[in-house]
Protein backbone atom coordinates (compact mmCIF):
# COMPACT_ATOMS: atom_id res chain seq x y z
CA UNK A 1 0.00 0.00 0.00
CA UNK A 2 1.53 3.45 -1.00
CA UNK A 3 2.65 5.61 2.17
CA UNK A 4 1.71 8.95 1.23
CA UNK A 5 -1.21 9.88 -1.69
CA UNK A 6 0.04 12.57 -3.45
CA UNK A 7 -2.65 14.84 -5.23
CA UNK A 8 -1.71 17.31 -8.11
CA UNK A 9 -4.15 20.06 -8.63
CA UNK A 10 -2.90 21.87 -12.35
CA UNK A 11 -1.24 18.65 -13.92
CA UNK A 12 -0.95 20.02 -17.26
CA UNK A 13 0.58 23.25 -15.66
CA UNK A 14 4.65 23.15 -16.16
CA UNK A 15 4.66 23.11 -12.45
CA UNK A 16 1.79 20.78 -11.37
CA UNK A 17 3.21 18.38 -14.87
CA UNK A 18 6.88 18.55 -13.47
CA UNK A 19 5.36 17.03 -9.77
CA UNK A 20 3.19 15.05 -11.25
CA UNK A 21 6.23 12.88 -12.93
CA UNK A 22 8.61 13.45 -10.12
CA UNK A 23 6.36 12.03 -7.20
CA UNK A 24 4.55 9.06 -9.43
CA UNK A 25 7.92 7.78 -9.99
CA UNK A 26 8.65 7.64 -6.15
CA UNK A 27 7.89 4.14 -4.43
CA UNK A 28 5.09 4.37 -1.88
CA UNK A 29 3.45 7.93 -3.39
CA UNK A 30 0.34 6.84 -5.33
CA UNK A 31 -0.10 9.98 -7.52
CA UNK A 32 -4.29 11.68 -8.15
CA UNK A 33 -3.60 14.49 -10.72
CA UNK A 34 -6.66 17.18 -11.95
CA UNK A 35 -6.74 19.40 -14.37
CA UNK A 36 -9.33 20.80 -17.10
CA UNK A 37 -7.19 19.51 -20.28
CA UNK A 38 -5.76 15.91 -20.15
CA UNK A 39 -1.96 16.02 -19.64
CA UNK A 40 0.35 14.74 -22.63
CA UNK A 41 1.13 11.77 -20.14
CA UNK A 42 0.50 11.05 -16.61
CA UNK A 43 3.65 8.80 -16.47
CA UNK A 44 1.62 6.70 -14.15
CA UNK A 45 -0.50 9.33 -12.15
CA UNK A 46 -4.34 8.87 -12.24
CA UNK A 47 -5.92 11.78 -13.66
CA UNK A 48 -9.39 13.19 -13.18
CA UNK A 49 -10.96 15.93 -15.45
CA UNK A 50 -12.08 18.57 -13.02
CA UNK A 51 -12.02 22.90 -13.87
CA UNK A 52 -11.57 23.92 -10.11
CA UNK A 53 -13.74 26.98 -11.32
CA UNK A 54 -16.62 24.88 -10.48
CA UNK A 55 -17.31 24.24 -7.22
CA UNK A 56 -20.22 21.45 -7.82
CA UNK A 57 -17.40 19.28 -9.74
CA UNK A 58 -15.15 19.46 -7.27
CA UNK A 59 -17.55 18.64 -4.55
CA UNK A 60 -18.71 15.98 -6.92
CA UNK A 61 -15.35 13.93 -7.33
CA UNK A 62 -14.44 14.50 -3.09
CA UNK A 63 -14.76 10.53 -2.57
CA UNK A 64 -11.57 10.49 -5.05
CA UNK A 65 -9.86 12.45 -2.59
CA UNK A 66 -10.28 9.92 0.24
CA UNK A 67 -6.82 8.86 1.60
CA UNK A 68 -4.65 12.11 0.39
CA UNK A 69 -1.89 13.05 2.56
CA UNK A 70 -0.27 15.95 0.09
CA UNK A 71 -1.64 18.60 -1.75
CA UNK A 72 0.57 20.16 -4.56
CA UNK A 73 -1.30 23.09 -5.91
CA UNK A 74 -0.24 24.50 -8.98
CA UNK A 75 -3.37 25.31 -10.55
CA UNK A 76 -3.30 28.87 -12.57
CA UNK A 77 -5.87 30.28 -14.48
CA UNK A 78 -4.04 33.13 -16.84
CA UNK A 79 -6.43 35.71 -19.30
CA UNK A 80 -5.50 35.76 -22.67
CA UNK A 81 -2.88 38.66 -23.12
CA UNK A 82 -1.04 37.44 -20.69
CA UNK A 83 0.95 40.45 -18.64
CA UNK A 84 -2.22 42.93 -18.40
CA UNK A 85 -4.22 40.35 -16.76
CA UNK A 86 -1.94 40.16 -13.97
CA UNK A 87 -3.22 43.02 -12.13
CA UNK A 88 -7.03 42.33 -12.93
CA UNK A 89 -9.69 41.84 -10.50
CA UNK A 90 -11.22 39.45 -12.55
CA UNK A 91 -7.96 37.19 -12.50
CA UNK A 92 -7.67 37.35 -8.99
CA UNK A 93 -10.96 36.71 -7.63
CA UNK A 94 -11.27 33.45 -10.22
CA UNK A 95 -7.70 32.17 -8.65
CA UNK A 96 -8.96 32.49 -5.43
CA UNK A 97 -12.28 30.80 -5.49
CA UNK A 98 -10.14 27.83 -7.25
CA UNK A 99 -8.28 27.10 -4.30
CA UNK A 100 -11.28 27.85 -2.04
CA UNK A 101 -13.16 25.42 -4.22
CA UNK A 102 -10.61 22.71 -3.45
CA UNK A 103 -9.76 23.05 -0.18
CA UNK A 104 -13.15 22.20 1.61
CA UNK A 105 -14.16 18.65 0.12
CA UNK A 106 -10.82 17.71 0.28
CA UNK A 107 -10.21 18.36 3.87
CA UNK A 108 -13.93 16.57 4.61
CA UNK A 109 -12.53 13.57 2.39
CA UNK A 110 -8.67 13.55 3.60
CA UNK A 111 -8.67 13.94 7.31
CA UNK A 112 -5.03 12.96 7.54
CA UNK A 113 -3.89 15.85 5.31
CA UNK A 114 -0.71 16.68 6.07
CA UNK A 115 0.80 19.52 3.76
CA UNK A 116 -0.09 21.99 1.07
CA UNK A 117 2.34 23.22 -0.93
CA UNK A 118 1.42 26.23 -2.97
CA UNK A 119 3.14 28.32 -5.18
CA UNK A 120 3.50 31.91 -5.82
CA UNK A 121 6.42 33.86 -7.67
CA UNK A 122 8.24 36.75 -8.38
CA UNK A 123 5.23 39.06 -8.80
CA UNK A 124 5.02 38.23 -5.19
CA UNK A 125 7.86 41.31 -4.87
CA UNK A 126 6.24 43.06 -7.44
CA UNK A 127 8.56 42.69 -10.06
CA UNK A 128 5.83 43.51 -12.92
CA UNK A 129 5.74 46.75 -11.49
CA UNK A 130 8.68 47.73 -9.94
CA UNK A 131 12.00 47.26 -10.00
CA UNK A 132 12.95 44.33 -6.84
CA UNK A 133 15.08 45.29 -3.88
CA UNK A 134 18.00 42.78 -4.67
CA UNK A 135 17.86 40.51 -3.61
CA UNK A 136 14.34 39.65 -2.69
CA UNK A 137 14.17 38.12 0.50
CA UNK A 138 11.13 36.48 1.60
CA UNK A 139 8.77 38.12 4.93
CA UNK A 140 10.91 41.41 4.00
CA UNK A 141 10.63 42.50 0.24
CA UNK A 142 7.03 41.95 -0.46
CA UNK A 143 4.75 44.28 -2.34
CA UNK A 144 1.32 43.29 -0.43
CA UNK A 145 -0.20 46.91 -1.54
CA UNK A 146 -0.42 45.82 -4.98
CA UNK A 147 -3.39 43.63 -5.66
CA UNK A 148 -2.19 39.59 -6.35
CA UNK A 149 -3.99 36.55 -5.87
CA UNK A 150 -1.04 35.61 -4.12
CA UNK A 151 -2.32 37.14 -1.04
CA UNK A 152 -5.80 36.17 -1.42
CA UNK A 153 -4.65 32.41 -1.17
CA UNK A 154 -1.91 33.11 1.56
CA UNK A 155 -4.74 34.29 3.88
CA UNK A 156 -7.28 31.37 3.00
CA UNK A 157 -4.50 29.11 3.68
CA UNK A 158 -2.96 30.75 7.11
CA UNK A 159 -6.65 31.24 8.41
CA UNK A 160 -7.80 27.56 6.91
CA UNK A 161 -5.23 26.12 8.76
CA UNK A 162 -5.49 27.06 12.27
CA UNK A 163 -5.71 24.47 14.79
CA UNK A 164 -5.54 21.89 12.14
CA UNK A 165 -3.28 18.83 11.84
CA UNK A 166 -1.64 19.67 8.36
CA UNK A 167 0.94 22.37 7.45
CA UNK A 168 1.95 24.62 4.73
CA UNK A 169 4.81 25.61 2.68
CA UNK A 170 4.80 28.66 0.23
CA UNK A 171 7.48 28.24 -3.02
CA UNK A 172 8.49 31.18 -5.02
CA UNK A 173 10.04 30.17 -8.31
CA UNK A 174 11.70 32.33 -10.95
CA UNK A 175 11.26 32.12 -14.31
CA UNK A 176 10.64 28.32 -14.68
CA UNK A 177 11.94 25.88 -17.90
CA UNK A 178 10.34 22.64 -18.23
CA UNK A 179 8.87 20.42 -21.01
CA UNK A 180 5.01 20.97 -20.09
CA UNK A 181 2.46 21.33 -23.64
CA UNK A 182 0.18 24.05 -23.97
CA UNK A 183 1.12 26.04 -20.64
CA UNK A 184 0.45 30.40 -20.14
CA UNK A 185 4.69 30.93 -19.27
CA UNK A 186 7.16 28.53 -20.72
CA UNK A 187 9.52 29.89 -23.04
CA UNK A 188 10.91 26.36 -24.36
CA UNK A 189 7.65 25.36 -26.72
CA UNK A 190 8.05 29.24 -27.89
CA UNK A 191 11.25 29.28 -28.43
CA UNK A 192 11.15 25.92 -30.32
CA UNK A 193 8.68 27.07 -32.66
CA UNK A 194 10.31 29.88 -33.42
CA UNK A 195 13.11 28.16 -34.06
CA UNK A 196 11.47 25.62 -36.57
CA UNK A 197 9.94 28.69 -38.29
CA UNK A 198 13.55 30.00 -38.76
CA UNK A 199 15.00 26.55 -40.17
CA UNK A 200 11.78 26.53 -42.77
CA UNK A 201 13.12 30.17 -43.91
CA UNK A 202 16.24 28.69 -44.58
CA UNK A 203 18.19 30.09 -41.95
CA UNK A 204 21.06 28.83 -40.38
CA UNK A 205 21.56 31.01 -37.79
CA UNK A 206 19.53 32.30 -35.22
CA UNK A 207 18.88 35.52 -34.08
CA UNK A 208 18.07 36.56 -30.62
CA UNK A 209 14.64 38.24 -31.15
CA UNK A 210 14.24 39.97 -27.30
CA UNK A 211 15.44 42.87 -25.92
CA UNK A 212 18.68 44.23 -24.17
CA UNK A 213 19.07 41.93 -21.75
CA UNK A 214 18.84 42.36 -17.96
CA UNK A 215 19.86 39.98 -15.02
CA UNK A 216 17.79 37.07 -13.97
CA UNK A 217 17.58 33.72 -12.46
CA UNK A 218 16.05 30.47 -13.72
CA UNK A 219 14.88 27.68 -12.35
CA UNK A 220 14.36 24.24 -13.63
CA UNK A 221 11.16 22.59 -13.54
CA UNK A 222 11.94 19.11 -12.23
CA UNK A 223 14.75 20.55 -9.18
CA UNK A 224 11.53 22.69 -8.35
CA UNK A 225 9.41 19.71 -8.05
CA UNK A 226 12.04 18.00 -5.80
CA UNK A 227 12.07 21.31 -3.59
CA UNK A 228 8.11 20.86 -3.40
CA UNK A 229 8.74 17.26 -2.55
CA UNK A 230 11.28 18.04 0.14
CA UNK A 231 8.89 21.01 1.44
CA UNK A 232 6.38 18.11 1.94
CA UNK A 233 8.49 16.46 4.33
CA UNK A 234 11.04 18.65 6.42
CA UNK A 235 9.89 20.34 9.37
CA UNK A 236 12.04 23.39 8.51
CA UNK A 237 9.43 23.90 5.84
CA UNK A 238 6.94 23.58 7.80
CA UNK A 239 4.35 26.92 7.47
CA UNK A 240 7.17 28.80 5.54
CA UNK A 241 8.11 30.23 2.21
CA UNK A 242 10.94 29.79 0.01
CA UNK A 243 12.10 31.18 -3.05
CA UNK A 244 13.56 28.86 -5.56
CA UNK A 245 16.06 28.76 -8.39
CA UNK A 246 18.60 27.43 -9.79
CA UNK A 247 21.14 29.11 -7.83
CA UNK A 248 23.21 30.63 -10.96
CA UNK A 249 22.20 34.14 -12.50
CA UNK A 250 21.82 34.67 -16.62
CA UNK A 251 21.27 37.19 -18.98
CA UNK A 252 19.12 36.34 -22.35
CA UNK A 253 22.18 37.30 -25.07
CA UNK A 254 24.46 35.56 -23.05
CA UNK A 255 22.86 32.33 -22.83
CA UNK A 256 21.28 32.44 -26.33
CA UNK A 257 24.48 30.93 -28.30
CA UNK A 258 23.76 27.69 -26.01
CA UNK A 259 19.98 27.84 -26.69
CA UNK A 260 20.74 28.08 -30.85
CA UNK A 261 23.21 25.21 -30.19
CA UNK A 262 20.35 22.87 -28.69
CA UNK A 263 18.22 24.39 -31.74
CA UNK A 264 20.90 23.01 -34.04
CA UNK A 265 22.05 26.39 -35.27
CA UNK A 266 24.89 29.16 -34.94
CA UNK A 267 23.89 31.61 -32.53
CA UNK A 268 22.72 34.52 -35.23
CA UNK A 269 22.55 38.45 -34.39
CA UNK A 270 20.12 40.27 -31.92
CA UNK A 271 17.03 40.58 -34.39
CA UNK A 272 14.05 42.13 -32.37
CA UNK A 273 10.80 40.37 -33.37
CA UNK A 274 7.58 39.67 -31.27
CA UNK A 275 6.94 36.73 -31.26
CA UNK A 276 2.91 36.84 -29.95
CA UNK A 277 2.37 38.92 -32.79
CA UNK A 278 4.78 37.70 -35.89
CA UNK A 279 4.35 33.71 -34.99
CA UNK A 280 1.77 32.56 -33.08
CA UNK A 281 -0.87 33.74 -36.21
CA UNK A 282 0.62 30.97 -38.62
CA UNK A 283 -1.18 27.91 -37.69
CA UNK A 284 -1.08 26.80 -41.55
CA UNK A 285 2.84 27.03 -41.63
CA UNK A 286 2.90 25.44 -38.27
CA UNK A 287 0.86 22.38 -39.57
CA UNK A 288 3.29 22.21 -42.34
CA UNK A 289 6.07 21.76 -40.40
CA UNK A 290 4.96 19.58 -37.76
CA UNK A 291 4.02 17.38 -41.40
CA UNK A 292 7.56 17.42 -42.03
CA UNK A 293 9.51 16.75 -38.78
CA UNK A 294 6.43 14.15 -37.80
CA UNK A 295 5.75 15.85 -34.90
CA UNK A 296 2.97 15.05 -32.29
CA UNK A 297 2.72 18.44 -30.72
CA UNK A 298 -0.45 19.64 -32.05
CA UNK A 299 -2.01 23.59 -33.23
CA UNK A 300 0.17 26.41 -31.62
CA UNK A 301 -2.62 27.08 -29.62
CA UNK A 302 -2.30 24.02 -28.05
CA UNK A 303 1.18 23.38 -28.03
CA UNK A 304 2.30 27.13 -26.60
CA UNK A 305 -0.78 28.39 -25.25
CA UNK A 306 0.21 32.03 -24.21
CA UNK A 307 3.66 31.68 -24.14
CA UNK A 308 4.76 33.59 -27.02
CA UNK A 309 3.69 36.35 -24.54
CA UNK A 310 5.05 35.51 -21.81
CA UNK A 311 8.52 34.46 -23.96
CA UNK A 312 8.32 38.28 -25.45
CA UNK A 313 7.76 39.81 -22.12
CA UNK A 314 10.32 37.85 -20.11
CA UNK A 315 13.29 38.21 -22.43
CA UNK A 316 12.03 41.77 -22.71
CA UNK A 317 10.79 42.62 -26.39
CA UNK A 318 11.26 46.38 -27.20
CA UNK A 319 13.44 47.00 -24.20
CA UNK A 320 16.61 49.41 -25.65
CA UNK A 321 18.26 49.73 -21.98
CA UNK A 322 19.35 46.80 -19.65
CA UNK A 323 16.29 46.24 -17.14
CA UNK A 324 16.55 46.48 -13.42
CA UNK A 325 18.09 43.13 -12.18
CA UNK A 326 15.76 40.25 -11.23
CA UNK A 327 17.35 38.46 -8.60
CA UNK A 328 16.20 36.30 -5.19
CA UNK A 329 18.03 34.82 -2.27
CA UNK A 330 17.81 30.92 -1.58
CA UNK A 331 19.67 31.42 1.26
CA UNK A 332 16.59 30.73 3.35
CA UNK A 333 16.26 27.58 1.17
CA UNK A 334 19.29 26.47 1.22
CA UNK A 335 19.65 26.85 5.52
CA UNK A 336 16.43 25.00 5.64
CA UNK A 337 18.27 21.98 4.05
CA UNK A 338 17.23 22.06 0.12
CA UNK A 339 20.77 22.60 -1.66
CA UNK A 340 20.11 21.20 -4.78
CA UNK A 341 21.43 23.46 -8.16
CA UNK A 342 21.42 23.29 -11.91
CA UNK A 343 23.71 25.19 -14.39
CA UNK A 344 21.00 27.44 -16.37
CA UNK A 345 22.56 26.78 -19.89
CA UNK A 346 22.66 23.21 -19.07
CA UNK A 347 18.66 23.23 -17.99
CA UNK A 348 17.88 24.66 -21.44
CA UNK A 349 19.62 22.33 -23.11
CA UNK A 350 18.14 19.43 -21.32
CA UNK A 351 14.65 21.14 -21.95
CA UNK A 352 15.01 21.31 -25.42
CA UNK A 353 16.21 17.60 -25.95
CA UNK A 354 13.17 16.61 -23.88
CA UNK A 355 10.85 17.91 -26.56
CA UNK A 356 12.79 16.83 -29.35
CA UNK A 357 13.06 13.40 -27.59
CA UNK A 358 9.22 13.54 -27.77
CA UNK A 359 8.65 14.80 -31.20
CA UNK A 360 7.11 17.53 -30.10
CA UNK A 361 10.11 19.71 -31.57
CA UNK A 362 11.93 19.28 -34.93
CA UNK A 363 15.53 17.80 -34.09
CA UNK A 364 18.49 19.82 -34.34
Amino acid sequence: MPSKKILVAGATGLVGHAAMKHFAAVEGREVLAVSRRRPEETHGARWLPLDLTDAAACEAVAPEFAGVTHLVYAALYERPGLVAGWQEEEQIRTNDRMLRNLMAPLERAAPGLQHVALLQGTKAYGVHVRPLVVPARENRSEMHEQPNFYWNQERFLRERQQGKGWSWSILRPVLIVGDSVGSAMNVIPALGVYAAFMRQAGKTRLDYPGGVGRVAQAVDADLLARAIAWSGEAEAARNEIFNVTNGDVFVWPNVWPAIADALGFEPGDHVPLALDREIRPHEDEWAEIRAAHGLKSGTLRDFVGLSFEYADYTMGYGRTEPGPAAIVSTIKLMQAGFTEVMDTEAMFRKCFAEMQEKSLLPRP
